[in-house]
């Protein structure tokens, strides 16, 4: 409550809220988040990829693998329509590659053109039977292992 000395002489309280110390606080506040956002920030320019779905051209020597969760943590694997282990995955990835190398007239032969693994996931399958498979098939010699997905509704570019 303040006093007021003089004047009027109607002894009413002073009510009038004083907003000067309340200015003062929001522009300092204002400096501060103006010199702090660039320093937080830290954004690197880049082109991202327009993502596009082309549609894949399906050979006789590529491998199909499907992959969800059993529910309990773990992992289910199908070669085609074959359940398979994880090692199992692993041997019958090389012994693809070696008969597909074979069948092209050898290592040395040119152009010999490698068989890719098309990867089909679940929505709910964990991230590492994903990863599991995917590093199988990197280490039986599968150069390229891809994604096979839905493309969205209306077809067209994604951008991510």
């Amino acid at each position: 409550m303040a006093i007021s000395i003089g004047g009027d002489s109607t002894n009413k309280p002073m009510s009038d809220i004083n907003t000067t110390p309340l200015v003062d606080v929001m522009l300092v506040l204002l400096i501060i988040f103006l010199i702090a956002v660039p320093v937080v920030v830290q954004n690197i320019k880049l082109k991202l990829p327009d993502v596009r779905f082309d549609p894949t051209t399906t050979k006789p020597e590529n491998v199909s693998l499907s992959i969800r969760g059993d529910g309990n943590g773990g992992c289910e694997i199908y070669w085609n329509r074959t359940k398979v282990s994880s090692e199992e995955l692993l041997d019958k990835a090389v012994a693809k590659l070696k008969l597909e190398i074979a069948r092209q007239g050898g290592p040395n032969a040119p152009d010999v053109e490698l068989p890719e693994a098309h990867i089909r996931g679940d929505v709910d399958t964990p991230y590492k039977c994903v990863g599991g498979a995917i590093f199988q098939m990197q280490q039986a010699g599968f150069a390229k292992v891809g994604f096979i997905s839905e493309p969205p509704a209306g077809g067209g570019v994604v951008r991510l």
